[in-house]
């Protein structure tokens, strides 16, 4: 008896907590109700958009869904009620810029990426481009497919909020510029020409600031706020008869290594001068000169966030025992936070076939990635890479670079980021401040010259899987403290509203 009745408190103590919530996000959402009839109303056609989305996939590293993808997104932003919409043409996938002029008082810079990792349909439960509906045990019905959480079901949902404002027979508080790159998951190659449009340049010099959709929620239905992000530098090492005679030009007889130089311990001997003799320490010269330290504030945001329970998750998520060095939660989330690395994401050469095959591989190429902390930047990174090599003699070691961008930093009292703390606030979700993101996206394009804006990431509901098989978003949520897409669409609304309401108190 007692057990039930406690548990029938606290479920009544949710609802009545949800209905505080909903209180007091309608007195700053004006007439927030029919909004959220509205949402609710466009549910299975917004369910029925992202799958049609996720069945059309641009991949930037394959070439495949391009200029398709473009024309699709733009397509998006013009049924959302853009009333401006056009492909900006670059030097390698176009990207869209979009407008939608509500006659309000604030602008806000909406940045997506449109593009999708790779995938192996063989190491997927379901097809990646079928976007199935499945049911996750203790979470509810989530979508699985490629791209779905990075990014196009977060996406989805704000084009979603968008559509139900006007929807309900009003405006937006908050005017909006729209650019979508189909590059994101090649490090953004391109992208510095597109802001660099005038029209586009002029567009956004006109918002407060710029944010991504996400999905940030955790399983216990906290959240997060992230400052900034770490950059990105995507490179290729290639040794082999393409940069030397010394090696052949195809693989060869395993006898002739007596006599011929291999290019695969070639590269194995360069990569080895990239880190310490610790394995991830990086040891390229001059690495850290230009490395801003974490500020006290930072280093308390980070122990406020250091607490048991994330640990176990995270480490669950990983699949490990122990950050490392065995080091605490809070020193790993340090060094998470703070430190530059240099990671080999893939080395190819010769034979990987069942058995043995006695080849001298003629070619070997290790695909890498730079994570950049601030004040590192793109330039000074490949610069201290190349001169690294050439002071080293691997003269024959070709260096090619594939995309990449500087870290981004956004102020803790930056419109955006107050608005993100009042809704989560008014909503009672509890949450954690990030120093930045370790992961990275092109921020700096517009955090940086000579646009100088707040650029941050911002979402509720929850997802995984990004860059890996079964990839989901959560569509229906078993847990109300977790949101769902109708919940995920009006966090949105919400938040335009009190970015509106943040943005004209400065």
């Amino acid at each position: 008896m007692t057990g039930r009745m406690t548990g029938r408190l606290a479920g009544l103590g949710m609802v009545a907590a949800i209905a505080l919530a909903a209180g007091l996000l309608a007195a700053k959402t004006p007439k927030r109700e029919e909004v959220e009839t509205a949402v609710k109303a466009q549910h299975a056609a917004t369910v029925k958009a992202l799958q049609d989305w996720v069945a059309l996939p641009t991949i930037a590293a394959e070439k495949r869904g391009t200029p398709e993808g473009a024309e699709y997104m733009r397509k998006l932003a013009l049924d959302a009620g853009f009333q401006q919409a056009k492909i900006i043409p670059t030097d390698g996938v176009p990207a869209v810029f979009a407008t939608l002029d509500a006659g309000a008082k604030t602008t806000v810079g909406i940045y997506f990426m449109y593009d999708v990792k790779q995938f192996d349909p063989s190491e997927w439960r379901t097809k990646p481009l079928e976007a199935t509906l499945v049911e996750r045990p203790g979470e509810g019905t989530a979508i699985v497919g490629r791209g779905v959480v990075n990014q196009k079901g977060p996406e989805m949902a704000f084009l979603a909020a968008i559509k139900a404002i006007q929807a309900s027979g009003r405006k937006l508080p908050v005017n909006l510029v729209l650019v979508a790159e189909g590059e994101e998951e090649v490090a953004s190659t391109h992208f510095d020409q597109v802001v660099a449009v005038p029209e586009v340049q002029a567009a956004l010099s006109k918002a407060i600031g710029v944010f991504i959709p996400s999905a940030a929620q955790n399983k216990d239905g906290s959240a997060e706020i992230t400052l900034g992000a770490k950059g990105a530098v995507e490179f290729q090492l290639v040794v082999g008869g393409e940069t030397s005679d010394k090696y052949p030009k195809t693989d060869v007889h395993s006898s002739n290594y007596a006599r011929v130089e291999s290019p695969a311990w070639r590269l194995v001997k360069a990569l080895d001068t990239l880190v310490a003799d610790d394995g991830h320490t990086p040891a390229i010269d001059g690495w850290f000169e230009n490395v801003q330290p974490l500020t006290p504030r930072q280093k308390e945001l980070i122990a406020q966030g250091a607490t048991p329970e994330r640990e176990a998750q995270e480490k669950a998520q990983l699949g490990i025992g122990q950050f490392i060095n065995d080091e605490d939660y809070r020193t790993s989330l340090e060094r998470f936070y703070s430190q530059p690395t240099v990671n080999i994401q893939g080395l190819v050469s010769g034979y990987t076939g069942e058995g043995g095959k006695t080849v001298l591989p003629g070619r070997a190429e290790a695909k890498l990635e730079f994570r950049l902390v601030p004040n590192m930047t793109k330039a000074e990174a490949v610069s201290k890479l190349q001169a690294h090599l050439a002071k080293r003699g691997f003269d024959d070691v070709r260096v090619t670079i594939s995309g990449g961008y500087g870290p981004n930093e956004t102020a803790e009292d930056a419109a955006l980021i107050r608005a993100q703390k009042k809704l989560f606030e008014a909503s009672g979700i509890p949450y954690t401040i990030r120093p930045r993101n370790a992961g990275s996206w092109p921020g700096v394009i517009f955090n940086g010259a000579p646009l100088n804006l707040p650029a941050s990431q911002f979402g509720l509901g929850r997802g995984g899987g990004a860059h890996a098989p079964n990839e989901w978003f959560l569509i229906e949520s078993a847990d109300p403290k977790v949101y769902g897409l109708d919940q995920v669409t009006m966090a949105y609304v919400d938040y335009l509203y009190i970015i509106a309401e943040e943005a004209a108190k400065k």
